[in-house]
């Protein structure tokens, strides 16, 4: 079952990192709801998020915590807000998005649509935050 994540993950398709592990991947949506927008993917292929392993799982989360404090740091907001769907696409992902109210992330919203400059600055500043938070 190739995805456009797994082609994302082989580099066939471009797209706006901010981290990467040798489990994880973390890039801008490219139709964001906020500025900030990140989805997180485990690299092994899993359509439904809860038929990950537990241990895969749990590093998942641990990756995502480490994304969202650097978002965080990026784009100050309220919260950063997680949001599970799996429908779009079948790989399991993890919306990431910066919110100051409920409705930020209600994803029947018109997305955004960035210039690629300000994306590839949004993913840079990004993951200078996420060199700064591993590295705190």
């Amino acid at each position: 079952m190739s995805t456009i994540f797994s082609k994302i993950i082989s580099g066939e398709i471009p797209s706006y990192k901010v981290a990467e592990s040798n489990d994880y991947l973390a890039f801008l949506d490219v139709s964001p709801l906020t500025r900030g927008h990140v989805l997180v993917i485990p690299k092994k292929e899993t359509d439904y998020i809860f038929d990950i392993a537990d241990d895969e799982y749990m590093g998942m989360w641990v990756f995502a915590k480490i994304v969202a404090q650097a978002i965080k740091e990026v784009f100050p907001c309220r919260k950063v807000g997680i949001a599970v769907v799996g429908l779009e696409v079948a790989h399991a992902h993890i919306h990431l998005l910066p919110i100051n109210e409920v409705h930020d992330m209600n994803f029947e919203r018109p997305k955004l649509s960035l210039p690629d400059d300000e994306m590839n600055e949004i993913a840079e500043k990004i993951r200078k935050a996420v060199a700064s938070v591993t590295n705190a």
